[in-house]
């Protein structure tokens, strides 16, 4: 019989409340916050710092001098390079890429050239989307899976294709809003500013 996964999580004296799966590494001079989770394969570099609750599933890599909010939920396979900042309450589905630089060249290094990706609070990332760096994502939109983000996103943007284009707008509580613009899970009402953009009415 295999052992439960979870029977292999460990507390780590080094933080308070934080559990981290045995086959993982988290260096010197990482804070997590209290609360976190640290699954299978991660690799947490020095100068990261998480908030409250986070999720960092199956072979994440995460800095260095990365920060993350609190209740920010990152799945398989992803990267977070420095220069990223997650906020409160961020969805990072598996596989979804965030690039440091525009234009890589194996043979040339630009580690002085990083660009700062900034994603805010209540953003959801769908599975296999990259990012390019640079831009800022806006509370609460929405990154369809298999998107290509080349420029920033507003708030409640919902995010599809390559390039991304908004094809419509999502509620906090991540439905699409209809041409009524109200949440047809939690009966929010939204409206639509005179720069094309939305909010909470």
């Amino acid at each position: 019989m295999t052992e439960n996964p979870a029977q292999q999580m460990r507390e780590d004296s080094r933080f308070e409340n934080v559990l981290i799966h045995e086959s993982a590494y988290v260096d010197d001079g990482a804070a997590l916050g209290d609360g976190t989770r640290v699954w299978h394969f991660v690799h947490v570099l020095p100068g990261v710092v998480t908030g409250r609750n986070c999720s960092l599933g199956q072979n994440v890599m995460v800095g260095p001098d990365v920060t993350i909010g609190n209740n920010v939920k990152i799945q398989n396979n992803v990267a977070l390079y420095k220069g990223v900042t997650l906020e409160d309450d961020v969805f990072c589905g598996p596989s979804c890429v965030f690039t440091n630089v525009i234009n890589p060249r194996s043979e040339i290094s630009r580690k002085s050239e990083f660009r700062q990706t900034l994603v805010r609070h209540g953003a959801t990332i769908g599975a296999n989307a990259t990012i390019i760096c640079g831009h800022t994502l806006g509370a609460y939109c929405f990154i369809a899976a298999g998107a290509v983000i080349t420029g920033d996103v507003a708030d409640f943007a919902l995010m599809a294709g390559v390039p991304a284009r908004r094809i419509g707008w999502m509620s906090r509580a991540g439905a699409r809003l209809g041409d009524d613009l109200v949440c047809p899970i939690d009966g929010s009402a939204y409206r639509e500013t005179g720069d094309g953009r939305l909010e909470i009415a």
